[in-house]
This record gives C-alpha cells, sequence and structure tokens, in this order.
C-alpha cells in the first residue's frame, strides 16, 4: 500500500526500460532507489533528483540488500534487473543465469521483509520458437534449455516460478510482466537487437544486417507504452502473467526498409544465415492486458522509430 513517506525500489533502473520507469515514478512524485551494477545499464540514464537515491550493486551478491539506504520503508519492487539481449547471452550466460536465479531470490525475499509488492518483468522469451501464434499467457512454449539463449529464456522462466513458490509459502504479493520487443530512446547502441542495429548501421550508411530471408516477425512497442502497462499492472488486483507489447506484426525485412527511409539512409541490406534458436515469429496476445488493465499500445511504429532515430542522432552527436 501506497504511504507518503515511502519509497519505490527499482532493480535494473540504470537500464533502458528501468530509466523510462525511474523517470515516470519521479514524475509521479515518488521518492525511488535504484540498485544497478552498470553491467549494461548507464548511470547517465537517470536524471539528477533529490528524491532519486543509487545503489551500484550486483543483485546476485548478497551486500546490496544490507545497504543503509534500504533501511527505509519500501511499499512497491520492479524488479528488472538482467542483461536483456544477444550480445549478452554470449558474454555473460553464467552471470545471467545468476541474476534470474540467486539475485531474483535476494529481491523476493526483500519484498517479503518490506511487506511491498513486487512486479517481475519476465519476457516473451518464455516462449522460446513459438509453435503457436499468436502468443498467450496460457501457451507453456517451445523453448531450447541447452542453447545459445537458454541463460536468459530458462532463467526468466525460473524467476517465474520462483516467484510462485514464495506467494505458495510466505504470501508474496506479485505481479508478472512478459514484455515482448520494445524500443525507443536509451536503447544501447550494438547490443545485438535489431532496432538499435538497424539504426547504427543507418545512420552509418553500412549495409543493415538482415538475418535468414527477412520473413522472421516481431512486434515492436514504444517504451511509454510499455512503461504505461506496467504501472498499470502494479496497481491492478491481477496476479497472473500478462503480456506487454505491440500485437502489430512487421517481418524484420519490412522494419529494415522503414529504417532506411526514416534516416534517409543510403543503405543497402546483407543477407546472413539467421542465428541458431532465433524465434520465427512473435506477436503477443494482449487480450488479457485489454481486459484487466485497459491498456493497449497508443504509438505507431513509423511515429516511434522516428522519435527513435532523433534520440540516436541527438546521442551520437
Amino acid at each position: 500500500m501506497n504511504t507518503k513517506d515511502s519509497a519505490v525500489l527499482v532493480t535494473g533502473g540504470a537500464g533502458f526500460i528501468g530509466s523510462h520507469l525511474v523517470e515516470r515514478l519521479l514524475a509521479n512524485r515518488r521518492r525511488v532507489i535504484v540498485v544497478d551494477s552498470l553491467v549494461t545499464g548507464q548511470r547517465g540514464n537517470l536524471p539528477a533528483d533529490e528524491k532519486l537515491t543509487f545503489l551500484e550493486y550486483n543483485i546476485a551478491e548478497a551486500e546490496w540488500t544490507r545497504d543503509p539506504a534500504l533501511a527505509t520503508p519500501i511499499d512497491r519492487v520492479f524488479h528488472l534487473a538482467c542483461p536483456p539481449s544477444p550480445v549478452d547471452f554470449a558474454r555473460l550466460p553464467v552471470e545471467i543465469c545468476l541474476t534470474c536465479s540467486y539475485g531474483t531470490k535476494q529481491v523476493i525475499e526483500l519484498a517479503v521483509k518490506k511487506q511491498a509488492r513486487l512486479l517481475y518483468t519476465s519476457t516473451s522469451e518464455v516462449y522460446g520458437d513459438p509453435l503457436e501464434h499468436p502468443q498467450n499467457e496460457e501457451y507453456r512454449g517451445n523453448v531450447s534449455t541447452d542453447g545459445p539463449r537458454s541463460c536468459y529464456d530458462e532463467g526468466k522462466r525460473f524467476g517465474e516460478a520462483l516467484i510462485a513458490a514464495y506467494r505458495q509459502r510466505d504470501g508474496l504479493d506479485a505481479r508478472i510482466v512478459r514484455v515482448f520487443n520494445t524500443y525507443g530512446p536509451r536503447m544501447r547502441h550494438a547490443d545485438g537487437r535489431v532496432v538499435p542495429a538497424f539504426l547504427d548501421q543507418a545512420l552509418d550508411s553500412r549495409p543493415l544486417t538482415v538475418f535468414g530471408d527477412g520473413s522472421q516477425t516481431r512486434s515492436f512497442c514504444y517504451v511509454d507504452d510499455l512503461v504505461n502497462g506496467i504501472l498499470a499492472l502494479m496497481e491492478s488486483d491481477y496476479t497472473k502473467p500478462v503480456n506487454l507489447g505491440n500485437p502489430d506484426e512487421r517481418t524484420i525485412g519490412e522494419l529494415a526498409e522503414l529504417v532506411i527511409e526514416l534516416t534517409d539512409s543510403k543503405s543497402s541490406i546483407e543477407r546472413k544465415p539467421l542465428p541458431t534458436d532465433d524465434p520465427k515469429r512473435r506477436r503477443p496476445d494482449i487480450t488479457t492486458a485489454k481486459r484487466e488493465l485497459g491498456w493497449e499500445p497508443q504509438v505507431e511504429l513509423r511515429d516511434g522509430l522516428a522519435r527513435t532515430v532523433k534520440a540516436f542522432r541527438r546521442e551520437r552527436s
């Protein structure tokens, strides 16, 4: 329950999605504590604000829970900490597994101790390379347990299971969001995800790398829409997992052409083999979000990409 003097804890708050969430919480006059290792997040993503406390820790290590800043009352915990991109899966597989397991365990136990409500950011990757389309929350997925993405896919699935166990044993008050592809300002450059990769290549007039024949699909949600959904879910009474994403399904080839158009680039398209376990189709069924939260995306892909191009140009200059 929100109280005037309580704080909100955001793990991974210096990352892409986390920093937008923190910005919104501060605008709502909440006192915010961010815990981030800065392995993939950036301190510069966060504003200077007297209501913001920043703690640099790896949540998979124990000492962060003993920081004096956490002695304050906390009524909401947003758990976003985890390296999220294909580049991270290759270079930090063990760290990702530990963040999703031991790190999530510590976040949960802090929420239980504080009697705070927890929101856990799971992922559409729990559906793997789906055999059902679009994916609703009842679909159990087609996930490789030992493939190159397994540290993240299985790690997030384990996090959901851990929440279920603590809910049963300790009465944990938790919400779970399954985040689909999200884009917008503050995405990391060269992190292996398709939107920043295409934007950097187009702005440098380099060929855009399209894996496979470009017919694989994704559904791209602008970050402001996602944050709206996260905040709505946190304050709702709905406790089952909820898909948040944009059901507007686009091919990767279509996205490449749109990026070239919006950047006014002379780039060509270069094709490479499709990576192992890369999902062929990805589109959320957001029936639950519409029904339970009154939520659906508002920002069209062309508009959101134009805003993101503007931000990338500003960052690069």
